[in-house]
């Protein structure tokens, strides 16, 4: 069983402080989310993220075999709607906890997802890059807050994508929804609620993202800079268990937890992950990078409780990995358990933990509303737990046994050194905490703050919609979209020749594209 490296990126102004798991795997079961966008009127896949901030591409000058096997960004083109920051000298660089990384210069480019257009955005160009690239998909689109982009940090008015979608009051309100599916095409909802999904906004919980002192001498303010939020309890078939935080007094004694799209998996401090699996008779810890493994006919459910106690569940089916192919009567589990990350953030739930919901991420509102993420269960938290024969048969329709042989020992539990905090606590964040800048902008009227929820006026979508939108004479005028998923060539600039459209099967997940602009706003 291969393991996964745990060294930690430098703490410096614009990288990450948290380990990043890859969204890319060529195993087939872990599935990458992707929407299909444009970078100078060429189309590509890009794996949506929500633990990063940043938007990078491979491109051709990257002659790798990882990054030959997808569509790259074509330099030898001289997009006309290219803009080259600093001679190309600008450093990028991205790097993950399997000890893969991408590095490459930031650049601007034009990009389109769906029917809304940034000018000038500044991106990743990828140089060199030894990370496993999947269906075709030939980059990322973090979903960030500008803290936590690398480049913003090195390049003068380099907001990340949403993060100018929400500062230039483009959208409807400054929101995105996740709907992820486990085999099939999902939505990923710009300025909107997908209410195919949502059948009752007012079950929405709503969670205020957590706010982090600053890095260092990054800035003299706190704020916002990962979507996380308070854990307040895990559970297995009802045993709850308090979460214990590695970092008690930055947190107020609160445990923190990073939702994360592009994480195909749930990570915990050993802390709490070894009494979560004391719930299971017969788990054990079977390799050094945490992983734990169950009886496969292991009848319970997992629940995460956040804020004011919420209960969202997951089902035997969201959480077991697959048999172990030496022990087929095991099975590996989600969640693995991490050593101690030095920003505090305990709790990584991923895609196993996403599907069972469905998300919204509200960025903020300056000097009116705290960031929120708003959580609607997808899974009924009184039903009865999935029987066995339900989970042997998904795990037989997915091919889900795991190539590995299990150790034939009891492996004890490692010891970590607590690392130093990241965070500069001379100037303390406060939970909920309205700031002044760095959010959307204040033309915006909150509707989701904390002293009043006002979420059923949020703008709802589904497979057909409506736009309002103003054009050059100033008109307003009324277009109808529809969910598809489109067939397009993949790389290719205008006017160049190519083969046939390519739309190839393979373990990534479409996420088709719902946009609700802002009425009489200008799509730049």
């Amino acid at each position: 069983m291969p393991l996964e490296s745990r060294q930690y990126p430098s703490l410096v102004t614009g990288e990450s402080l948290h380990l990043r798991y890859p969204p890319f795997s060529p195993d087939h079961r872990v599935r990458t989310y992707y929407v299909v966008l444009q970078a100078g009127q060429i189309s590509f896949r890009a794996a949506l993220d929500t633990g990063s901030a940043d938007f990078w591409l491979t491109s051709t000058e990257c002659t790798t075999s990882t990054c030959m096997s997808v569509p790259r960004y074509p330099l030898t083109y001289a997009s006309p709607t290219f803009v080259s920051i600093n001679n190309n000298e600008t450093a990028f660089t991205v790097s993950y906890a399997d000890g893969t990384s991408a590095s490459g210069f930031v650049a601007r480019e034009i990009v389109e997802v769906a029917n809304v257009t940034v000018a000038n955005q500044a991106f990743g160009v990828v140089t060199k890059s030894n990370i496993t690239l999947v269906s075709e998909v030939s980059g990322i689109l973090g979903l960030g807050f500008s803290r936590q982009s690398e480049i913003s940090a090195k390049a003068a008015n380099a907001t990340p994508f949403f993060s100018t979608l929400a500062q230039q009051g483009i959208l409807d309100y400054p929101i995105f929804g996740l709907s992820l599916e486990r085999n099939t095409t999902g939505t990923f909802t710009l300025g909107a609620i997908d209410v195919s999904v949502v059948q009752n906004v007012s079950q929405v919980v709503w969670n205020e993202v957590v706010s982090f002192s600053p890095v260092g001498t990054q800035t003299n303010t706190s704020g916002y800079f990962y979507w996380a939020i308070r854990m307040s309890s895990f559970a297995v078939n009802g045993t709850q268990y308090t979460p214990q935080p590695t970092y008690p007094g930055p947190s107020d004694n609160s445990s923190i937890a990073l939702l994360d799209v592009g994480t195909p998996g749930l990570y915990g401090p050993y802390q709490d992950v070894t009494r979560l699996y004391s719930s299971f008779p017969s788990s054990r810890l079977v390799d050094e990078s945490g992983q734990w493994v169950i009886p496969c006919g292991s009848s319970a459910t997992m629940s995460f409780s956040f804020g004011d106690g919420t209960t969202f569940v997951l089902e035997p089916t969201d959480y077991i990995i697959g048999p172990a192919e030496g022990n087929p009567d095991l099975c590996l589990s989600w969640p693995k358990a991490a050593p101690p990350s030095a920003d505090g953030v305990d709790w990584l739930l991923g895609t196993p933990f996403l599907r069972t919901v469905y998300s919204i991420w509200s960025y903020g509102i300056d000097s009116q509303e705290p960031p929120m993420i708003g959580l609607y269960p997808r899974n009924n938290a009184s039903a009865p737990v999935q029987p066995f024969s339900v989970v042997e048969s998904s795990l037989s329709s997915e091919s889900a046994t795991v190539a590995t042989t299990l150790p034939n020992f009891v492996l004890s539990t490692p010891t970590y050194t607590t690392p130093s905090y990241a965070f500069n606590t001379s100037v303390p964040a406060v939970y909920g905490e309205i700031v002044q800048s760095e959010l959307a902008t204040s033309t915006y009227s909150p509707l989701i703050g904390t002293i009043a929820v006002n979420a059923t006026a949020l703008l709802q979508v589904t497979g057909a919609y409506t736009l309002l939108v103003t054009n050059t004479n100033g008109a307003v005028m009324t277009s109808t979209y529809r969910i598809s998923q489109p067939s397009v060539t993949l790389g290719v600039p205008p006017g160049w020749s190519s083969a046939a459209s390519r739309s190839v099967p393979g373990v990534g997940l479409a996420i088709s594209m719902l946009i609700a602009l802002a009425a009489g706003a200008w799509i730049i």
